[in-house]
C-alpha cells in the first residue's frame, strides 16, 4: 500500500506542476481553444493541451520503477508487453492527439493510427476472447476475437474524446472508471493493475484542479484519447482475468457513460443522415443543460452520480451469479431507459420527421461536398467565391456575401463578393455571420441572409456552414500570398 500511495501522490504533483506550466505557456502562445463554433459550450478562449499534464503524471511513476529497487519494480519490469504496450502504444495515442490540437487531424489519420496501436496491443497478448452470458454459458470468440479488441480500443478511446464537452466531465468520467478498475484488481490482489490504475488516479485528480467548473484549461485530444486508450487497455486486462460470467461485462458498464453516449450519437446521426463523425450538441451531457434547465455544474455532478451508479453496479456483477448478474443488468436497463425518455431521445412525437429530416441533410451534405470540393480546387479568390456561390441558391438565401481582408489592410479593405435574390426586402431578415480565418495570413466572413420567414438557423444548416467556412479558411489562406486582389474591390453578382 506504500507503494501505491507513493505513486499516487508522485503522479498527482507531476500532473499539478505540469498542467500550470502548460496553461501558462498556452496562455503566452495562443494556443488556446477558441469560442468561435455552435458546439463550443465556454464563451472564451481557453488553454488546451492539459492532457500533458495526464500524461507526464501516469507516466512519472511508472518511469521511478526503472530506477527503483522494489518487488513492485520487479514485477513490472517482468510483463514486458505491458510496458510496451503502455508506453509505446500511448505515447503514440497521445502524440496523435497534441498534433490534432495543434494543427488538426482528420478523421482517416485518427483513425489510422488508432487501429494500427490496436492490432499492435493485441500482439502483445491485450485479447478479448470471451463473451459474457448471465443466461448461460460464456461465448468463446475464436476468430472474432481479433476484430473485438480492435474495435473496443479505438471505441473507448473515442467515446472518452466525444463526452469530453464540459468542464472536468471527461476526467471525472475517467476517474470512475479508474476507481472500478482498481478496487476489482484489489480483490483479485493484481498488483500491477492496481498501480497503473492510482498512477492514472493521480495523474486525473491532478489536472481535474484546473479543469473542474469554471475550468481554466482542457485537456484536449491529447489527454481524452491518452485516457481512452489506458482505459481500454486496463478493461481487457480486467476482463481476461474475471470470472467467465461476467467478462467484458465489467469494464463495460465500468465506462458506461461515454459508451452509452457513444451509441446514441451513432443511432442519432444514422437516423437523421448526419455525417458519423460530425460535432453536434445532441450528447448527454447538452440535453441535460437544455431540456432540464441544469447549470454547467450541476450537470457534471449529475452524472459524476451516473458514474457512481455505473460503478457500483460492475462491482455488483464482479460478485453476482448468473441470476444476480441478469437482474442488476435488467435493472441497470430500466435506468437507462428512463434516462433517455427523460431528455428526450425515446419522444416518438417527432417520428414522422425524422424521414423527411434525413433526406434534407442528405441533400445537404452533397451540397457541402460539392462547395468544399470546388472551394479546395479555387486558383483565385473569384474562384473561390463561384464555388461558394451554389450555397444561395441550395439553401434558400436571399443574401449571400464573403468578405475578405489581409492583415495589413484596414477595417474598410479588403475584396467583397455579394449575391442577392430580387426579392431581398420581402420579410425581416435573419442574418447568420461566420468568421473565415486561417491562422495570421487573413480574416473575414461569411454572411447569409434568409427573408423566408424563418426566426433560427437550422442546426444542420448550421454545422454545413461552419464546415464550409473552414474550407474557405484553409484555401484562402494558401491563395493569400500568390493573389493580388485590389484594395476596397467590391463584386456584386446578382441573380
Amino acid at each position: 500500500m506504500v507503494t501505491f500511495f507513493v505513486a499516487f501522490l508522485v503522479s498527482l504533483l507531476v500532473a499539478l506542476v505540469l498542467t500550470w506550466r502548460v496553461r501558462e505557456r498556452a496562455l503566452a502562445w495562443g494556443w488556446l481553444d477558441q469560442a468561435n463554433s455552435s458546439r463550443k459550450v465556454h464563451v472564451r478562449p481557453i488553454p488546451r493541451l492539459g492532457g500533458i499534464g495526464i500524461v507526464g503524471g501516469f507516466f512519472a511513476p511508472l518511469c521511478a520503477l526503472f530506477f527503483v529497487d522494489s518487488g513492485v519494480g520487479d514485477q513490472f519490469l517482468a510483463q514486458t508487453e505491458l510496458i510496451v504496450g503502455l508506453f509505446v502504444g500511448g505515447a503514440i495515442i497521445a502524440g496523435l492527439g497534441f498534433y490534432d490540437d495543434l494543427k488538426g487531424a482528420g478523421a482517416r489519420l485518427k483513425f489510422s493510427v488508432q487501429f494500427a496501436v490496436a492490432l499492435g496491443l493485441y500482439a502483445l497478448g491485450f485479447r478479448i476472447e470471451v463473451l459474457a452470458n448471465p443466461f448461460g454459458a460464456e461465448l468463446t470468440l475464436g476468430l472474432l476475437s481479433l476484430p473485438l479488441t480492435v474495435l473496443w480500443v479505438v471505441g473507448v478511446i473515442n467515446a472518452l474524446n466525444l463526452i469530453d464537452g464540459l468542464d472536468g466531465l471527461a476526467g471525472g468520467v475517467a476517474f470512475f472508471g479508474v476507481g472500478t478498475h482498481f478496487l476489482l484488481a484489489l480483490m483479485r490482489g493484481d498488483v500491477l493493475l492496481c498501480l497503473l490504475m492510482v498512477a492514472l488516479a493521480g495523474a486525473i485528480l491532478g489536472f481535474l484542479v484546473f479543469n473542474f467548473n469554471p475550468a481554466s484549461i482542457f485537456m484536449g485530444d491529447t489527454g481524452s484519447m491518452f485516457l481512452g486508450f489506458v482505459l481500454a487497455a486496463v478493461s481487457i486486462k480486467t476482463s481476461s482475468k474475471s470470472g467467465t460470467a461476467v467478462a467484458l461485462l465489467v469494464p463495460v458498464m465500468a465506462l458506461g457513460l461515454p459508451i452509452m453516449d457513444t451509441l446514441l450519437a451513432m443511432v442519432r446521426r444514422s437516423m437523421l443522415g448526419r455525417p458519423m463523425f460530425s460535432a453536434d450538441k445532441e450528447h448527454i451531457h447538452h440535453r441535460l443543460m437544455s431540456r432540464l434547465l441544469l447549470s454547467h455544474r450541476t450537470t457534471v455532478l449529475v452524472l459524476y452520480a451516473l458514474c457512481t451508479l455505473f460503478m457500483l453496479t460492475a462491482l455488483g456483477l464482479h460478485f453476482a451469479n448468473s441470476m444476480q448478474s441478469a437482474l442488476l443488468l435488467s435493472g441497470i436497463a430500466v435506468v437507462i431507459m428512463v434516462l433517455m425518455r427523460k431528455l428526450g431521445y425515446l419522444d416518438m412525437r417527432h417520428m414522422g420527421t425524422v424521414q423527411q429530416t434525413r433526406h434534407r441533410n442528405q441533400e445537404l451534405r452533397s451540397l457541402v461536398r460539392s462547395v468544399t470540393a470546388a472551394v479546395r480546387a479555387a486558383g483565385s479568390f473569384q474562384e473561390v467565391w463561384s464555388a461558394v456561390r451554389p450555397l444561395s441558391s441550395g439553401l434558400n438565401l436571399s443574401v449571400l456575401e464573403l468578405r475578405l481582408r489581409r492583415p495589413h489592410e484596414d477595417v474598410s479593405g479588403g475584396v467583397v463578393f455579394e449575391s442577392q435574390h430580387p426579392d431581398a426586402d420581402a420579410a425581416t431578415a435573419l442574418e447568420v455571420r461566420l468568421d473565415v480565418k486561417e491562422a495570421e495570413a487573413l480574416s473575414g466572413a461569411l454572411r447569409l441572409v434568409w427573408r423566408d420567414g424563418r426566426a433560427a438557423i437550422d442546426r444542420d444548416e448550421e454545422l454545413a456552414l461552419e464546415v464550409v467556412a473552414d474550407a474557405v479558411a484553409e484555401r484562402v489562406g494558401q491563395l493569400v500570398a500568390l493573389e493580388a486582389a485590389e484594395p476596397e474591390r467590391i463584386i456584386a453578382l446578382r441573380r
